[in-house]
Order: structure tokens, then sequence, then C-alpha cells
């Protein structure tokens, strides 16, 4: 029997259960970021067209990131070592997920209180997807080049703050009619989009966070 079928030492599989093996959290949460950037891609499409069968794929797609969440939640949990700090990668990976979230709940509350996505509607989730895809580029260097996602955290926290100036543009110009029950219905819709944006600068915050500890 050749040494590379032959099966594991006693010391080996000893070795391995004390200390198993690191899992690979610099993959796991690039492929969450991804989805993430995959979800808000869908958020600007709905928004473009408001067609019902991309705000049923955004809910599809949060089932898929619930999934992600869940996954990467136990591996971390199990986890005997980390090469981030366990705290920065719980934040992460809450935080990500939560993007999905309100992707879902803006749309599902759109179908409910029958509102068409509007211009402010279309530019928020422009620049949530720009975070996104910010936070894809930065969270994927880790690995490494981690010096060089600080950049990137920036840029996902600058779209952050567009999302905000476009929010109170919108509520300021909403709130000049006299429609009560629209004004507050449609404001309901901005708030949704402007907490996913504040989720997405956490995430921001945490990139930097894990590149000054790692740089």
């Amino acid at each position: 029997m050749s040494e590379e079928t032959a099966p594991p030492s006693i010391f080996r599989r000893l070795f391995e259960r004390v200390f198993p093996k690191t899992p690979d959290f610099f993959l796991l949460l690039t492929e969450q970021c991804q989805h993430v950037a995959h979800s808000t891609g869908l958020l600007v499409e709905f928004m473009e067209s408001g067609n019902p069968a991309t705000g049923l794929k955004i809910r599809q797609d949060e089932h898929e990131a619930d999934h992600i969440k869940v996954r990467n939640l136990h591996t971390l949990n199990e986890a005997f070592s980390t090469p981030i700090d366990r705290e920065d990668l719980y934040r992460a990976i809450i935080d990500l997920d939560e993007i999905v979230n309100y992707c879902k709940t803006t749309v599902s509350e759109m179908d409910v209180l029958a509102l068409a996505p509007d211009k402010h509607c279309l530019e928020m989730a422009m620049h949530i997807k720009l975070g996104a895809d910010a936070l894809a580029l930065g969270y994927g260097k880790l690995a490494k080049q981690p010096g060089a996602a600080a950049e990137d955290a920036d840029t996902a926290r600058k779209a952050e703050r567009k999302v905000e100036k476009i929010y109170r543009r919108a509520i300021a110009e909403l709130f000049q009619g006299d429609d009560y029950i629209h004004m507050f219905k449609r404001r309901e819709i901005y708030r949704h989009l402007s907490n996913a944006a504040d989720r997405m600068a956490n995430c921001a915050n945490t990139l930097h966070d894990i590149v000054v500890k790692m740089c």
C-alpha cells in the first residue's frame, strides 16, 4: 500500500481530533459577501422595473442567505481557532445577512402597501449595491492582501453616506404633500433602505477593524 492510499496514522488522527484544521473563514465571508452583492443587484433591478418576478427572486435569495448565515455561524461555533477575531467574524456574518433581510423586507412591504418604486428608491438601491460590491472586494482581499481592503471599507462607508443624504432629501420632499397615508407608507420603504445601508456601514467598520488587527 502506497503512502498516498495508506490510512492516517493513530498519531495523526489524534492530532486532528485535538487540533482540528482551521476552517477557511476568508472564503466563507467572501462567499457571503458575493451573495449580498447578488441580492443588492436584484434590488436595483427591482427598483428599475418594479417587476414582481424580481421581487420574488429577492425573497428566495433571502432564504439562501439564511442558509449561508447559519452555516457560517455553525462553523464559527465549532472552530477550534480562527484567523480573525471571533467577535469580528460574528459581527460580519450577522450584518451581512441583515443587508439581505432589508432587501427582502423592502420589496415585501412595497407589495403589501401597493407602492411602486420611485427615483429615490432606485438611487438608494444603486448606492447600496456599490457598497455591497466594495465589501465583496474588501473581504475577498483579506487572505492575501489585507492592507488593500481598507480602501474598500472606505468605499462602502461613502456609499452609506450617499444613501443617508438621499434618504433625507426623499423625506423632505415626501412630507410636503397632504396625502398622509401615502407619506407614512413611503417613509417605511425609505427607512428599510436606510437600514440596509446602516448594516452595510457596520460591515465596512468591521472590515476595517479586521484590517487593523491583521496588519
